[in-house]
């Protein structure tokens, strides 16, 4: 990238613990969306919480789709390598250790989040992952690549977006590249359910144990 990465609207908010935390927003979301997050799962973490770059009608996303439920998995390694970058910018200017992030994705953000886990695995330690499809449609390869980052995949039992089969599929496509995956379910559909959050809080803390 000619420009400098940085220049991607973002919120960065100074914390004391570890993991630091990389919020990705839903489509029609922004920097700001998810910041309520932190006091849920992470009180005194360092976040970082970039804007989508990609407006569909008006609404910020981080990659293109073909339609709802279909990507357009070439801008998607566009925009998956430009994310990869920024947290590189932000890793220098902030003084974070380099690929410790735990990203925090709902949607769309949670898509991006699991495809930069494939394509980057050097660039985050672990995913929470709310509300998630798979990214792209084709295996991933089988190696070692997300061997120690772990990975909570949060999907409503009644999402009719990312379903009980895109969860499945998803967990393994992640595992196939051994990674520590857990799934954690909910009466509920695409959203991000409060009666799940002291789960996930739980799922961060055990991160920190490590």
């Amino acid at each position: 990238m000619s420009e400098d990465p940085l220049r991607r609207p973002h919120v960065w908010l100074p914390g004391s613990s570890a993991p630091p935390l990389l919020l990705l927003h839903g489509t029609g979301g922004d920097e700001h969306d998810l910041l309520v997050l932190r006091a849920h799962l992470a009180p005194d973490a360092p976040v970082l919480s970039p804007r989508g770059t990609v407006l569909e009608q008006g609404m910020a996303r981080f990659f293109r789709r073909l339609r709802e439920g279909v990507f357009d998995e070439d801008d998607l390694r566009l925009r998956v390598d430009e994310l990869a970058a920024f947290l590189t910018a932000a890793e220098e200017k902030y003084g974070v250790t380099a690929g410790a992030w735990l990203a925090v994705g709902f949607s769309n953000g949670a898509n991006i989040a699991s495809a930069l886990l494939l394509r980057h695995p050097e660039s985050l330690a672990g995913a929470v992952l709310l509300a998630a499809m798979v990214p792209f449609a084709a295996d991933e390869p089988t190696d070692h690549a997300l061997a120690g980052k772990r990975v909570l995949i949060v999907n409503g039992d009644s999402d009719p977006m990312a379903t009980p089969a895109q969860t499945s599929r998803l967990a393994e496509q992640l595992r196939r590249r051994d990674a520590d995956v857990e799934l954690l379910s909910f009466d509920g559909g695409h959203t991000i359910d409060p009666g799940v959050l002291p789960e996930i809080r739980k799922f961060v803390e055990a991160g920190r144990a490590k």
